[in-house]
């Protein structure tokens, strides 16, 4: 595959687009800072182009998200709206119910399920799973949910997967989530259903955001963002949507490819990019 073109800056591509979604964790911030750049390229993007959603696999609702954005510096003036994998979650959740779930994740999570009365279950009587994550992403790893996993496979559970991602680097370092889990389940024959990207679910609730704002956007003159391959660059192809890969700044990929490797890492992954940046900026 033709490596794409590298760019600096966000503004030299921006007058072909009139949307964007830009993923958070990896683009914007990784968990502890405000990347340098990126406030002040999407207050640029939104105040000449067009309507901003922060697209994120944050297994929690987007009511959660601004708050988390705030205090890390990012002002709301920067976006119009915040989806999340956690809203395109809940539906799936509300859809089976009032089956009882097996709950696997972190008590942070629990927001994900506030106002759906959601009674949940043990591992042996439960119709279906909901992961989040791992409990202790700082100290865990999806092997030791092995045996767990084993046991809900032979039981035949479907599991929803709040966030598709596989890691996300916090801080500096790397650190599981929900989707390193369904990996494992996936692997051991388990049904999975998958809310965030890059799955289409989480692409309705963004573009009727996208409306929502400003009026519909044709796709082809909405532009998305991400440093997640099989996530950000895989959704966005999936719906004809441009993708600019951030190859750098703190994202998942951050030191594991060349400039001269990326056309080759690219069609490894089976996706194609527009344009790659080593950070977001204007």
């Amino acid at each position: 595959m033709k490596t794409p073109p590298f760019i600096d800056r966000l503004s030299s591509i921006a007058d072909s687009y009139d949307a964007l979604l830009c993923d958070a964790w990896g683009v914007v911030h990784d968990g502890v800072t405000l990347f340098d750049g990126a406030k002040e390229a999407l207050l640029a993007f939104r105040a000449e182009r067009g309507p901003v959603v922060i697209l994120t696999n944050a297994p929690r609702p987007s009511s959660i998200i601004p708050p988390q954005l705030d205090r890390l510096g990012l002002p709301r003036a920067a976006y119009d709206a915040v989806i999340t994998s956690g809203d395109a979650t809940r539906a799936e959740i509300a859809a089976r119910l009032p089956s009882r779930p097996y709950r696997l994740g972190p008590e942070k999570d629990d927001p994900l399920y506030e106002g759906l009365g959601v009674s949940f279950a043990p591992l042996e009587e439960a119709a279906f799973i909901v992961c989040t994550g791992l409990v202790d992403d700082q100290g865990e790893t999806p092997e030791d949910y092995r045996g767990l996993l084993e046991r809900a496979a032979a039981r035949r559970l479907p599991m929803i997967c709040a966030n598709p991602d596989i890691v996300v680097r916090w801080g500096g370092r790397l650190i599981y989530c929900a989707g390193a889990l369904a990996q494992v389940y996936e692997q051991l024959g388990g049904e999975v259903v998958y809310g965030g990207k890059p799955h289409p679910r989480i692409y309705k609730l963004a573009l009727k955001a996208i409306e929502d704002a400003r009026g519909p956007v044709e796709r082809t003159r909405t532009l998305a963002i991400g440093d997640g391959l099989r996530t950000d660059i895989a959704g966005a192809n999936g719906q004809g949507i441009d993708a600019v890969f951030v190859a750098g700044s703190g994202g998942v990929h951050e030191g594991a490819m060349s400039h001269a490797s990326i056309g080759d890492t690219l069609a490894q992954a089976n996706v194609s990019a527009v344009a790659v940046m080593e950070k977001l900026q204007w």
